[in-house]
């Protein structure tokens, strides 16, 4: 397993411009991307009439939906796309319940869907994976979200619009999702799999325990790669370019086809981190129990704090 990559290194890579020049190693061509995956408010502002383009505000309530939403746009809840399961949230539910959730909001197989919600774009990430997972794996995130989209004064709605059902032909994908065993059998034996923990360095270290964790730090070789340096900053909410982002995987020593495995607290940060490898063209899976799951189990699931101690019970 290699070296954990430390928040700070993989902070500023990601905090150096687009133009900067980074050293790529032998295993790295230069950055590639999936364009498709990433709409523009621009581009979308242009679509508002396009029949086959369905808009999906994701949130965890209607409160910020009914204060103003991009017009056309369709409420997706989060609780209908995800369960508790072995006393773990944020689970994935059956994938029939997931077709109706989708269709429920007007996906059909031809639907070209944005999503955007709420939490910086967490939940329309975490709706992204969803639909990868059953196999309708064209969806888009809106970069920058409601945020962006309010900051250029295009135009709001309060106005639901009228339900239309549609028609998703499901193909299931339940290879990318792995369990902990899954990645225990492959701690310290698969130099190919790269572990991505998606929470702050507070969590990631072990200094801050979360609700539910009972043993804090993080899975044995992890990069810690917050999810929120993603973002061009705090205020601005857009996707940084695919360079910066290519940089956290090169400093990871990461190669194109080694498999980036996704975690976070419950999932949800993770699917972020899922959607942003990609939309770098990279072979990714997610632990969806992510370390909630992982802490509360025994010693054979061994965790790190830190630089890499190894936390106890």
């Amino acid at each position: 397993m290699r070296k954990p990559l430390s928040l700070l290194a993989g902070a500023a890579i990601l905090a150096t411009t687009a133009g900067c020049l980074v050293s790529m190693p032998r295993t790295n061509p230069l950055p590639r991307w999936d364009s498709s995956l990433l709409v523009t408010t621009e581009r979308l502002a242009e679509r508002l009439n396009d029949p086959r383009t369905v808009i999906i505000h994701v949130g965890r309530d209607r409160a910020s939906y009914d204060a103003g939403h991009i017009p056309g746009a369709r409420f997706l809840p989060l609780s209908a796309i995800v369960t508790e399961r072995d006393g773990n949230p944020n689970e994935l539910p059956p994938a029939e319940q997931l077709e109706t959730a989708f269709e429920g909001v007007g996906v059909s197989d031809n639907s070209r869907v944005v999503l955007y919600g709420d939490m910086n774009g967490l939940l329309a990430a975490r709706a992204f994976f969803t639909l990868d997972y059953l196999g309708k794996m064209d969806a888009a995130l809106l970069d920058g979200g409601m945020e962006q989209w309010r900051k250029e004064n295009r135009s709001v709605s309060t106005e639901a619009p009228s339900s239309a059902t549609g028609s998703l032909t499901v193909r299931a994908r339940p290879q990318i999702v792995v369990d902990a065993d899954w990645v225990r059998e492959r701690l310290g034996n698969d130099s190919t799999m790269i572990l991505v923990d998606a929470r702050a360095p507070a969590e990631f270290t072990g200094e801050t325990v979360s609700p539910g964790v009972t043993r804090p730090g993080h899975i044995p070789g992890a990069h810690n790669i917050f999810w929120r340096t993603s973002m061009v900053s705090e205020q601005d909410t857009r996707l940084r370019s695919p360079e910066v982002l290519h940089a956290a995987y090169t400093l990871a020593d990461a190669a194109f086809g080694d498999t980036v495995v996704t975690y976070c607290l419950t999932g949800v940060q993770a699917s972020h981190a899922y959607y942003v490898a990609r939309y770098l063209r990279r072979p990714v899976v997610m632990y969806d129990g992510s370390f909630i799951d992982w802490s509360r189990r025994g010693e054979a699931y061994p965790v790190e704090r830190g630089t890499g101690e190894e936390g106890g019970n």
